[in-house]
């Protein structure tokens, strides 16, 4: 157990799924699990373990941004010996090439952030990269699914409101074609604990064509993204 999770060391699964709404994880653990059991609730991070074709899986909330998950994945990774993590999230285009509902594999995240730096994890250019192994086992399962799946370089940001920045100098700077706020402090605590960590994110809005899913729309209609997340699972 720590500060922020209360499950039992054999309450966590290998292999953990994690959106960033905790009331996201309690849906894909009610509609895609069987036999679960809520593990943690501490500060509201709610987090289920169940099965999937069974196969025993965590589901569990990281909250927003770099040091939310940071801290949720160091724990998973370090106190519960979880060995996989999965972020399933929601993206902001920076591209033409980047539609809403588009499912999108995150090849590398770039970011200012200098959590990498103080965990000791060298960053080249700001950018780390997801684990490659499990990257190709995610890429294999879509395409013996027939999931569409674009890969990207995404930004992880450390700000939603307020940059000084516009767009096409975000755009020059980071040179990603989406944005999100976590998977860099991810894929940091997964290479200084050497473990595994990919991100699935469906592209929610396009900060291009000012497009956008409903809040409802995000917590329910990432179908394809759970399915394909699941359906790796089974392979690890």
């Amino acid at each position: 157990m720590t500060p922020h999770n209360t499950a039992k060391k054999e309450d966590i699964a290998k292999v953990v799924l994690m959106p960033g709404d905790p009331l996201r994880a309690k849906w894909m653990a009610e509609n895609f699990l069987t036999n679960i059991k809520l593990v943690n609730e501490v500060r509201g991070m709610l987090a289920f373990t169940g099965e999937y074709k069974n196969k025993k899986i965590t589901i569990m909330g990281h909250g927003m941004g770099i040091p939310s998950i940071g801290i949720y994945s160091y724990e998973l990774f370090h106190f519960y010996d979880v060995d996989a993590i999965i972020r399933v999230g929601s993206a902001g285009s920076y591209s033409k090439n980047i539609n809403v509902g588009d499912l999108i594999l995150t090849k590398e995240a770039y970011s200012e952030s200098t959590f990498a730096k103080l965990i000791g994890v060298e960053a080249p250019n700001n950018v780390l990269l997801g684990n490659n192994s499990l990257n190709e086992l995610i890429k294999k399962t879509a395409s013996e699914n027939n999931i569409l799946l674009k890969e990207a370089r995404i930004h992880s940001s450390d700000i939603f409101y307020g940059s000084k920045r516009n767009l096409d100098q975000i755009i020059a700077d980071t040179k990603a074609e989406a944005v999100e706020m976590e998977s860099f402090a991810l894929f940091a605590n997964a290479i200084k604990l050497n473990k595994k960590a990919a991100t699935l994110l469906t592209c929610s809005d396009s900060l291009v064509t000012h497009e956008s899913m409903s809040a409802h729309d995000r917590q329910t209609k990432f179908v394809s993204m759970i399915d394909l997340a699941l359906k790796t699972i089974l392979k690890i």
